[in-house]
């Protein structure tokens, strides 16, 4: 009897009953192939991305980040854990649990040492020793805490809680609250970040707004309604603090000139065709990784604004993203209550990845220079209803623009 040819990274929407039953028989066939091999997954030889598949969580998997000179993966799950893994042999070295009565909703490293933090549903930030797996502090804050990151130099922590619509800033080595921030957000904060220079707090919310707050000047002094249709789900910052990049759950993403401060972003389009769930810049910027509610991770050259390729592979919402510092390993997580790794390092002798980079361009536009006349070239990136002069006329003249900031509450 002939078989049915599967995609092994294809998602069926509605499975009938056939479906069903060669769905379930190809998870029998993949747990016998772990239980023989030793490892947590295999490689999806048809599309050519390996992959290996982590399984240990019991319930949704909520963040999950490289670390230990990325030999180790970490992350946290609705389960009320969190787990240290192996890269090489997919296989958990630590749990951490029975501190947390509820969703683990983030987990932060902590640069320089060997902690950790997370956060939960249950009101309660923790600390770990990562060596011992021992608990080193909780801190009991108010409402559900939704996010949390720890700032490049190791020394704060910064979570967010709900229904407070609230931010708190705290001590790492202790877990005492510095600063609280109220005042923020009309409505749940979704995800809080340090930028890379220890200068500012990035917040972004349901209300659609992005907010940027000042450690030093100990006030919010950039505020922008980011016109995402939807909720503003995740933000990432580029390694030098240039650009930012909001996911929304209106299926785009938008990149943020900081120093410019130009309004609107530029909307990144095509790459889900559900609500964009996270996202997280390369460690030179040139790559952007993105997951959805569409159970897919998309690769997005940020020269060209497009996206080059869409990994398929996970049965549930994907909740988090990460890079390797080579570009060659992106992590995610999902709702399907695992983690993937994906070796993308051969990315670009990919059929469907050469023909896209050939059908999308180098993502450089040909302007006419309104003094001049004569046409000059600018990356997509630096594209703006204001810039309509090539370099030589904006060099012998003044500009006649003036930015406005943004508005500081």
């Amino acid at each position: 009897m002939a078989t049915k040819t599967l995609d092994p990274l294809s998602v069926e929407e509605h499975p009938g009953e056939e479906e069903q039953e060669e769905e379930e028989k190809e998870e029998e066939e993949e747990e016998e192939e772990e239980q023989e091999g030793g490892a947590g997954g295999g490689s999806s030889w048809e599309s050519q991305v390996p992959v290996k598949v982590l399984r240990a969580h019991g319930a949704a998997v909520t963040a999950a980040r490289l670390c230990c000179s990325e030999r180790c993966i970490l992350s946290c799950s609705s389960d009320g854990s969190a787990i240290l893994w192996d890269v090489d042999s997919c296989r958990p070295l630590r749990t951490f649990d029975g501190v947390h009565s509820k969703t683990v909703s983030e987990c932060a490293l902590i640069p320089g040492t060997n902690r950790m933090v997370t956060v939960s549903w249950d009101k309660k930030m923790v600390a770990w020793d990562m060596e011992t797996g021992h608990a080193l502090w909780e801190s009991r804050l108010a409402g559900l805490l939704t996010s949390c990151s720890s700032s490049p130099d190791g020394r704060l922590l910064v979570c967010a809680s709900d229904p407070q619509n609230s931010v708190s800033i705290c001590d790492a080595s202790s877990g005492r609250t510095l600063h609280h921030l109220s005042d923020q957000h009309r409505s749940t904060v979704t995800r809080c970040k340090f930028d890379p220079q220890n200068r500012r707090v990035a917040t972004v919310s349901a209300d659609r707004s992005i907010k940027l707050w000042d450690l030093q000047a100990q006030k919010t002094t950039v505020s922008v309604d980011s016109n995402h249709g939807n909720v503003v789900s995740d933000c990432c910052f580029t390694s030098n603090g240039h650009f930012l990049c909001t996911a929304s759950w209106d299926r785009t993403l938008k990149l943020w000139d900081l120093q410019f401060r130009s309004q609107g972003g530029t909307t990144l389009r095509r790459g889900h065709e559900g609500s964009v769930s996270c996202c997280c810049f390369s460690a030179d910027g040139g790559l952007l990784v993105s997951g959805s509610y569409d159970r897919t991770v998309a690769l997005w050259d940020v020269t060209s604004l497009c996206p080059t390729l869409v990994l398929k592979g996970h049965s549930d919402w994907v909740t988090d993203v990460t890079l390797s510092a080579d570009r060659k390993l992106v992590v995610s997580s999902s709702k399907d209550g695992t983690v993937r790794f994906w070796d993308i390092g051969n990315v670009e002798e990919i059929p469907e990845v050469l023909q896209r980079n050939r059908t999308e361009g180098t993502g450089v536009h040909i302007l006419k220079c309104e003094e001049c006349g004569k046409p000059f070239p600018v990356c997509r990136l630096l594209t703006s209803d204001l810039l309509t002069r090539c370099v030589f006329c904006r060099l012998r003249t003044p500009s006649r623009y003036r930015p406005q900031l943004p508005p500081v509450m």
